[in-house]
């Protein structure tokens, strides 16, 4: 969940008849503060439009679906308050906008996140002095809606950059303590190499609901796995062709695999299957992580 700040609350006029833009029946105060008005929607129009391709950039970036889809989200939003304040210049000023979109270049992944939230809040401190320049409804509810978004927005890239941030890594083969139940919950990857000694590794996994771990044996070595969270079942035997074992697994149930069977864990719960497994001596590269089911096969195909 993310922390959203309380925001303000506001109708929403869904039909409102806009004058039209008229300077020979307004006094040049009201001139002066209408044209005010008018940048300031244009710079709504920038803003979003920026938004809208760094965003686009993020997405390619994201390590995983879960980023991805967050940021979607955000872009979803972002294209409608673009939208919205388009409209409202077209309808006050008679003209289609004109601006360039200012480029937004970064680094690494979690550089671009750490800019977009402070495109966030930059945008909602604005927002908050372009509502104040006028008193017409639609134009306050837009930049509103418009602050309500930015303000929704830096939560969620605040969070996505811890997350990024505290990402788990490999600690082998150094001393190492952890609590291996709220690691494993906490994993939103399908594999990442948690400690790797020299005979000794602990990977945890998350597998989306349906999927499996993939029909594998190892010949030589022990497997040690536990559930954490979720529900799954466990296929085990001598051959690819014949896996005459099987037990439903749930939380806090133990597998262990004997070397030389092949074996596979299919999730046929409704939540990922969060769990560790433990390979005697080591079975992944030190440092291994796999975002999704393909890009641990892909992998494995290339390491073989």
């Amino acid at each position: 969940m993310y922390y959203v700040p309380k925001t303000y609350s506001y109708p929403y006029y869904a039909h409102v008849n806009i004058p039209m833009y008229c300077p020979d029946y307004m006094s040049r105060n009201q001139q002066e503060n209408d044209q005010q008005v008018f940048e300031a929607i244009l710079g709504g129009i920038k803003r979003e439009a920026a938004a809208i391709e760094l965003y686009r950039q993020l997405v390619n970036a994201a390590p995983n679906q879960k980023h991805k889809n967050d940021i979607l989200y955000a872009l979803e939003g972002k294209r409608a308050h673009l939208t919205q304040f388009t409209n409202l210049y077209i309808n006050f000023t008679g003209t289609q906008p004109v601006y360039q979109i200012d480029q937004v270049p970064f680094h690494s992944y979690q550089d671009g996140l750490q800019k977009a939230y402070e495109a966030e809040v930059e945008g909602y401190e604005e927002y908050q002095k372009s509502w104040l320049l006028t008193q017409h409804p639609q134009i306050r509810h837009a930049f509103l809606w418009a602050l309500s978004g930015e303000q929704e927005n830096a939560a969620r890239f605040r969070f996505l950059n811890e997350e990024v941030s505290n990402r788990l890594t490999d600690y082998g083969a150094e001393p190492f303590v952890v609590d291996i139940e709220e690691v494993t919950k906490q994993n939103h990857t399908f594999r990442t190499a948690l400690w790797t000694g020299n005979h000794l590794q602990v990977t945890v996994m998350s597998i989306n609901v349906g999927e499996d771990i993939g029909l594998e044996i190892h010949p030589t070595l022990d497997q040690f796995l536990r559930i954490e969270e979720g529900e799954g079942l466990v296929q085990m035997g001598d051959s690819k062709d014949k896996l005459d074992f099987e037990e439903k697994v749930s939380d806090g149930y133990a597998i262990v695999v004997p070397a030389g069977k092949w074996h596979n864990v299919t999730n046929t719960g409704n939540q990922p299957l969060k769990l560790y497994s433990i390979y005697a001596p080591p079975q992944h590269p030190y440092g291994t992580v796999h975002e999704t089911k393909a890009i641990a096969m892909a992998a494995e195909e290339g390491h073989h």
